[in-house]
């Protein structure tokens, strides 16, 4: 059996440059604990919820209204004994018209069922690109985890028991 990449794609009544501006502006559909440049080619950029995930992420491509790819380049789950998951994975994001409307392709690639942190993964990407990226586009207004720790992650980290996780991992 071959490995499937995650991947999700949602249409949006807006322009493909649209689409563009407000996937790089990570912080009005991810999180806003973001340092570093979301939106200049090469920049790297830091990531963080709590102790539970702590990412470092490279951007690779840019091609306006067309393309914005990732490259992850270190990575801390709390809650997995594979300290590797998401290392080198590169985050695409894949956009097209098509008719009247844009497509945003999303593809994380390398995050496999194998991955021990994959039902975390799928269940959060799931939500920042169907809900809250679609709503940034289409409404100006994503839902991003914000500063103080609420938000989505919050919730995850709840409903997954992953604060119990952590004392068993480390």
């Amino acid at each position: 059996m071959e490995n499937q990449d995650f991947n999700t794609t949602i249409l949006i009544d807006k322009t493909p440059q649209e689409a563009y501006n407000a996937i790089n502006n990570v912080r009005g559909w991810w999180s806003e604990e973001i340092e570093g440049f979301t939106d200049m080619l090469n920049s790297v950029y830091y990531y963080h919820y709590k102790d539970v995930h702590c990412c470092t992420i490279k951007l690779v491509e840019l091609v306006p209204g067309k393309r914005v790819v990732w490259q992850v380049l270190d990575n801390h789950f709390n809650f997995i004994a594979d300290k590797t998951e998401w290392i080198g994975n590169i985050i695409v994001f894949d956009i097209a018209q098509k008719d009247d409307r844009t497509e945003v392709k999303f593809i994380h690639h390398g995050l496999v069922a194998e991955y021990e942190c994959f039902n975390v993964c799928f269940e959060a990407w799931t939500n920042y690109i169907q809900h809250s990226l679609r709503n940034l586009i289409e409404t100006g207004k994503g839902e991003p985890n914000p500063k103080e720790g609420a938000g989505y992650n919050a919730q995850l980290a709840e409903k997954w028991n992953l604060n119990e996780q952590t004392a068993s991992h480390n």
